[in-house]
């Protein structure tokens, strides 16, 4: 690692000499995150179920910053998982998103990593650079589906110079796989190659306290280039009333070398217009009522006819450039609402109505305690040859509780259980069944 530590270990040397001042060492927080997680993926046609428990630990340090009219500062992460239980025969031998893989194809006994940011504030504008980024944008969300969370290197800008605007910038090159201790390139579903230039910019605008505006563009270079706009407004009936529509449109095209061998993009397995290249229109709806502990939510998404949804996925990335993926790279995120438990519904022509229904029991004087069940059907989605379609359907539901009180508050309990079924091309039928402890102690 490389660069981004260096500057990191340079920015550290630097800081210590100021590490008196106030704001550095006074808005300093130092915490430790526990996650103990039971993973089924019951694969019920064919292939190799997955039955795997882990421990993962997060520690981090942020810093405040340094008076001036310039302050400084820095973050620091620590990672490590450790593998309880599984091994070869109930895991996949390759392409493992929830540890990484020995050479026999059972899972490594532990793994860590570390990295960093430096970061510098100037009145409402702040800029990170190191290998512990998670962006939480609509052209990139950072996965921390499993035991540790994906991370990214490069450098990000934030600006609220501006009432009610939030403007985001900024250039990654590399990423850490939610189940490994190396970093890839950033790369697309089914591409072997890698490119080490992710661009972004964009804003948020709140034109009303009621209504939120949205505009993103993103390149990742010789693979596709991507304009987002979308739009929130949030219509409060009453105080315990509320009717919240979201609305979504991503734009995506073919950039440089997509398309050609290395650089072609999958489809999610599904239909392309032009094999290999990128290129799509995918708008999504969502409608949420909410009384009380109720919510009530609805939508439709439709995904153009010319091929899939597209989003950043190293999955098939070795930090080696080779096809293999034993470094657990796979696993990524993305801001549509079909992003579900075990499917995505993001292949060409695929026209996905879904809804969900959730209760908060703080209504009924069970504060911590929530439950949810959602349904998603994808109808019209494209064969890969282009003549026919197929559809699938997932079925999700979870039940949460935190401890509100006494020694172990904070304590956090999450049962969740998933059934994909799929036809024609999509007929690799799932259920998944994951069980999540959490707890994060707070030094500082």
């Amino acid at each position: 690692m490389y660069k981004s530590s260096l500057a990191l270990a340079v920015a550290l040397g630097v800081l210590a000499q100021q590490a008196g001042a106030a704001g550095f060492v006074e808005d300093s927080k130092l915490s430790l995150s526990s996650r103990t997680m039971y993973f089924n993926d019951d694969n019920r046609e064919s292939g190799i179920d997955q039955k795997e428990s882990g421990q993962g630990f997060k520690l981090d340090y942020l810093s405040g910053f340094t008076q001036g009219t310039v302050g400084f500062g820095v973050d620091v992460q620590a990672l490590w998982g450790i593998h309880l239980d599984g091994g070869r025969g109930s895991r996949p031998d390759a392409n493992n998103t929830f540890f990484p893989s020995d050479s026999d194809g059972s899972a490594v006994h532990d793994w860590a990593r570390i990295g960093g940011n430096a970061k510098a504030r100037f009145s409402k504008t702040e800029v990170h650079y190191g290998s512990a980024l998670a962006p939480m944008l609509p052209i990139l969300v950072s996965n921390d589906g499993r035991l540790l969370p994906q991370t990214f290197e490069g450098g990000t800008l934030q600006s609220k110079e501006i009432d009610n605007l939030t403007i985001n910038a900024g250039q990654l090159t590399h990423a850490m796989g939610r189940a490994s201790s190396n970093r890839t390139g950033l790369s697309v579903s089914g591409a072997f190659r890698d490119s080490n230039k992710f661009q972004f910019a964009g804003g948020d605008y709140k034109l009303t306290p009621d209504l939120t505006l949205q505009y993103y563009y993103s390149n990742l270079e010789d693979f596709y280039k991507q304009h987002f706009l979308g739009a929130t407004h949030v219509f409060k009936i009453a105080d315990n009333q509320s009717f919240k529509t979201d609305l979504r449109y991503f734009d995506s095209s073919s950039d440089g070398k997509n398309g050609q061998t290395g650089y072609a993009f999958d489809n999610n397995g599904g239909y392309a217009k032009n094999s290999g290249e990128v290129d799509n229109k995918t708008w999504s709806a969502m409608f949420t009522y909410t009384l009380g502990g109720h919510a009530l939510m609805l939508g439709h998404q439709q995904v153009g006819d010319d091929g899939g949804f597209v989003w950043l996925n190293q999955g098939s990335v070795r930090k080696d450039g080779s096809t293999s993926s034993l470094e657990g790279n796979g696993g990524a995120s993305f801001y549509l609402f079909t992003d579900s438990m075990i499917n995505q519904f993001a292949r060409a022509g695929e026209n996905t109505t879904f809804g969900q229904y959730s209760y908060d029991f703080a209504a009924l004087g069970v504060p911590g305690l929530k439950a949810s069940v959602s349904y998603l059907r994808g109808d019209d989605v494209r064969n890969r040859s282009g003549d026919g379609t197929y559809n699938e359907w997932e079925r999700d539901a979870r039940v949460d509780y935190t401890l509100q009180e006494g020694t172990l508050k904070g304590l956090g309990f999450s049962l969740r259980q998933g059934v994909y079924r799929g036809s024609g091309e999509s007929a690799l039928d799932k259920d998944q069944t994951r069980f999540i402890v959490n707890y994060t102690y707070n030094f500082l």
